[in-house]
């Protein structure tokens, strides 16, 4: 639990001390780079000081264009590992409860995160739109398809509305297969454990071949493709090592 406080703490310092200034240059110039980076570089160095290690496989599965980031979700060690293995700026679409975070909720907006109300159909929807949006004028993101954290880090069943955001905004989607991370925080534990998270990028799947009405298809395909990556401790129970070998 000591490590828990300390990040808290730690991240709340960063917060004020970095995050405040910060806001006011993005403010003044609208660059949001600068805030982009020190926010990335302070969760790292922070999630690093707690114990967390990272090992990234697949780099070269990355389009040079923007893309869609799509990976499982099992703890909220995630995040950390992921955006700092990403070799890029990105933008989220997040639970729009992070967005009422004084100074967090600000920034995320300025960086064009996009809040998105799960529990309500047509914001969702108008979400999905102004993210593709975004993405058309370049801006890559990150989506986590299951909705929300695996209990036991298995891989859950895909929503289908981030494989739309892919669809109309015509860009590939990278799986992104994130192991050991439940280990390290659980999904209903506060307690941090030292440990190593892997993020292994796969292969780029072109949404482009894909028409709205075969989103499903498509979230089905990205699904295989993670599960395949997974270790089979984190493999959906119906996957066997034998069908994950045939799906890689």
């Amino acid at each position: 639990m000591i490590r828990t406080a300390f990040v808290a703490l730690a991240l709340a310092i960063i917060t004020i001390v970095v995050g405040l200034p910060l806001l006011l240059y993005v403010a003044i110039t609208g660059k949001i780079d600068p805030l982009y980076r020190a926010g990335v570089r302070s969760v790292l160095l922070v999630s690093r000081a707690a114990g967390l290690r990272t090992r990234v496989e697949g780099l070269e599965n990355i389009p040079a264009r923007t893309c869609l980031f799509a990976a499982n979700h099992t703890s909220n060690a995630d995040p950390p590992a992921i955006v700092g293995a990403i070799p890029r700026r990105i933008a989220i679409l997040a639970k729009k409860s992070l967005f009422a975070i004084p100074i967090v909720g600000t920034a995320f907006r300025l960086a064009q995160f996009v809040p998105v109300d799960r529990g309500n159909a047509e914001q969702a929807a108008a979400a999905i739109d102004t993210a593709a949006t975004f993405m058309r004028s370049g801006v890559s993101f990150l989506v986590y398809p299951e909705g929300t954290r695996s209990p036991d880090g298995r891989l859950l069943p895909f929503r289908r509305g981030a494989f739309a955001l892919a669809i109309k905004a015509g860009v590939p989607v990278v799986p992104v297969a994130c192991s050991g991370a439940h280990r390290v925080l659980a999904k209903t534990s506060h307690r941090i454990r030292p440990g190593e998270v892997v993020i292994r990028f796969c292969p780029a799947i072109d949404a482009a071949e894909y028409s709205l009405d075969r989103r499903t298809e498509l979230a089905r395909r990205v699904h295989a493709a993670i599960a395949a990556a997974l270790p089979p401790d984190q493999q959906p129970v119906a996957v066997t090592k034998r069908e994950a070998s045939q799906l890689s």
